[in-house]
């Protein structure tokens, strides 16, 4: 099971706190270092000082890190243009030597697109398949030869395609509760499948719509990643477990039956449970920044007993 950390920087945090956690998580051993796309805050946070840019933030991080995967759950389809996004994540993964992935999807909160004077088109789903059919096009073109795509969106006239990803292929993440067309969009173009905040329960079945799409689509069901992305607090006792809850605003038996929340061996079972019905990866949503603490316990307490 790879656990890999997961960062809402809306919530408010500027780079150099991200970059912290970011070192804590290479040197704890964790898997990957991902963050939101998001440049408005939820609930009741203010998010001062204001929003970071997922893909400025990873270009830092590329150069400032080492070993550790760097991606995005999720790069919101609304906020850039496929080809530009393209040109921006193949450039990222040559400055990490070969790091990156990338999460998209179609983007959903409409209060951060009013607030930027970002569009926010009711067509996003038929949006975000042409965009993953000209990002990975773009980056599948050989050198020498050009792309060109006509949808209804999108048009690309002779692209030359360029630059490439250091990576043959930058790993594609699709994630979502949709039952019919996002298993369908997954199997398609996806590498892995991530189901965001999802009951054991609700996971397996979405597992199971993907892996039955991509067997009709001609794939293995294991040719994907399964995995899912959980909010997580982690204390050695009750007491650190309300504490942590208590910093993040959240309660915490809304928590355990939600997320990943009580004593590392309660949560190492939690995560053997989702485990057992499919998922190979975690993504520990770590609300605090500031809990340097927290990031060392899951390390030495949850981690090290998952292997």
């Amino acid at each position: 099971m790879d656990l890999r950390i997961f960062t809402e920087p809306q919530q408010g945090a500027t780079y150099d706190t991200l970059l912290t956690v970011a070192k804590a998580t290479e040197d704890l051993g964790f898997d990957a270092f991902f963050r939101s796309d998001h440049y408005v805050p939820m609930g009741s946070s203010d998010g001062l000082p204001g929003p970071t840019d997922a893909w400025i933030t990873l270009a830092g991080l590329a150069r400032e890190t080492r070993r550790i995967r760097l991606g995005t759950l999720m790069t919101a389809g609304t906020f850039r243009l496929p080809g530009v996004l393209a040109i921006q994540v193949a450039q990222v993964d040559q400055m990490s030597g070969g790091r990156i992935e990338l999460g998209l999807g179609a983007g959903w909160f409409e209060e951060e697109h009013r607030a930027y004077g970002i569009p926010f088109p009711k067509e996003k789903f038929p949006r975000l398949e042409e965009q993953l059919a000209i990002v990975t096009g773009l980056w599948g073109t050989e050198v020498g030869c050009t792309f060109s795509y006509d949808g209804t969106y999108y048009q690309l006239t002779d692209s030359p395609a360029l630059p490439k990803p250091a990576q043959q292929k930058v790993p594609v993440l699709i994630g979502g509760h949709g039952a019919t067309r996002t298993p369908k969009l997954a199997a398609r173009y996806a590498d892995e499948f991530n189901i965001p905040f999802a009951s054991i329960e609700d996971s397996e079945r979405q597992f199971g719509r993907v892996r039955a799409a991509a067997e009709e689509a001609g794939r293995k069901g294991s040719d994907l990643v399964y995995s899912n992305a959980l909010v997580a607090c982690v204390g050695k006792d009750d007491r650190e477990v309300a504490r942590r809850a208590a910093a993040i605003g959240r309660d915490v038996d809304e928590l355990k039956a939600n997320g990943l929340a009580g004593s590392p061996d309660e949560v190492v079972d939690r995560i053997s449970r989702y485990a057992a019905i499919g998922s190979q990866r975690v993504y520990l949503q770590i609300l605090d920044l500031d809990d340097l603490d927290h990031l060392e316990l899951i390390s030495a307490r949850v981690q090290t007993q998952l292997g």
